[in-house]
């Protein structure tokens, strides 16, 4: 009798601070959503309003602040953002800032689509929040209830591990087709496949961006808790849909399982079916035969299960131009481009 009263006492302590909440996370276990981002049409949706961990979804609700307060007249491209310390030691992925040092908005934002820098993150929220992370997640949180995310609580700007830090796929549906309507004009950014930061290049991290047809965002995330966590939007003919994957065993079943949404949805919308782009895989997807191996969709084989947050420099080269907001330039890079300036980086 001893034992059992020790355990449900302690399950009533987790409980009370909190702490019970990562045990209806299951990770492993995947919450799916996907939506037609003009008409709100649901399509489909598995455990859509189990509350999960968001990880790096998280800077998608970064972004809309920033979005917002550059709508605003608020804050410009160019405009320099301090780095704090506490912005400095944020966990990996990050850009490595230093504190003491700045960077432009505009740089935030590229490293939060790109690297998802957790680092940038943090120091755009303190920038946001009037030099104070918290307050900024506070704002974060009732941004997400004007939205009509219920479900959602946030904690940080960035998505690192907060026991308090939830939302839902469902909810970060509706945030992705806010991002998209409300901000046409800043939506680009998400595909961006690499841009150069203090003469490194840094690249995209979004893997649908390399294989499907039509997809052209939005975010990757991935903590131990939260599994592996993806939103895509993809559009093709006058249809656009938004999909959302979380929870799932590794970054590879994630693009599976995100490539199965979209087609499903896509056929039911009425929208032919393409076939997936590149024959050279891109990191962590090997073409296959279907007679060599078993785990298939649309004849690739799904390999790695590194989570896509180690950058992975894309596999084909892309058109670059530049960005150019009040003086400011940003440099968006093929790979190839980048191979050679390396190149002559270490002969010079």
């Amino acid at each position: 009798m001893r034992f059992p009263f020790q355990k449900a006492f302690l399950l009533c302590a987790m409980t009370a601070m909190g702490l019970g909440s990562a045990k209806a996370q299951y990770a492993g276990h995947v919450s799916s959503y996907v939506m037609d981002a003009k008409t709100g049409a649901v399509l489909s949706a598995t455990d859509a309003e189990l509350q999960r961990y968001p990880a790096s979804l998280t800077k998608l609700m970064t972004l809309y602040l920033t979005f917002r307060a550059l709508e605003a007249h608020q804050i410009t491209l160019d405009e320099q953002v301090p780095v704090s310390i506490h912005a400095s030691i944020q966990a990996p992925s990050k850009l490595g800032l230093v504190p003491g040092t700045k960077l432009t908005v505009e740089q935030g934002i590229l490293g939060l689509v790109t690297k998802s820098a957790n680092d940038a993150a943090c120091a755009l929220g303190e920038f946001l929040g009037g030099g104070d992370e918290v307050r900024f997640a506070q704002l974060m949180t009732q941004q997400a209830r004007a939205l009509g995310m219920v479900n959602t609580t946030f904690r940080n700007a960035s998505g690192l591990p907060d026991p308090d830090q939830v939302t839902t796929a469902h909810d970060l549906a509706l945030l992705s087709q806010h991002l998209i309507a409300d901000f046409p004009q800043y939506y680009h950014y998400f595909n961006v496949p690499s841009f150069y930061f203090h003469r490194r290049m840094v690249p995209n991290h979004d893997p649908m961006l390399k294989i499907y047809a039509g997809a052209d965002g939005l975010k990757t995330g991935y903590t131990d808790l939260a599994g592996h966590n993806l939103i895509t939007s993809a559009q093709r003919g006058n249809v656009r849909l938004i999909g959302v994957v979380m929870g799932s065993s590794s970054n590879a079943r994630r693009s599976m399982e995100m490539v199965a949404l979209l087609d499903k949805g896509f056929a039911d919308e009425g929208v032919a079916p393409q076939p997936l782009l590149h024959p050279a895989a891109p990191s962590g997807i090997l073409m296959a035969s279907a007679r060599r191996r078993g785990r298939f969709h649309h004849g690739f084989l799904l390999a790695s299960s590194r989570p896509m947050e180690v950058a992975d420099a894309p596999t084909a080269p892309r058109r670059y131009g530049r960005i150019s907001h009040h003086g400011a330039a940003v440099r968006m890079v093929s790979v190839r481009h980048a191979v050679a300036h390396k190149k002559r980086s270490r002969h010079s």
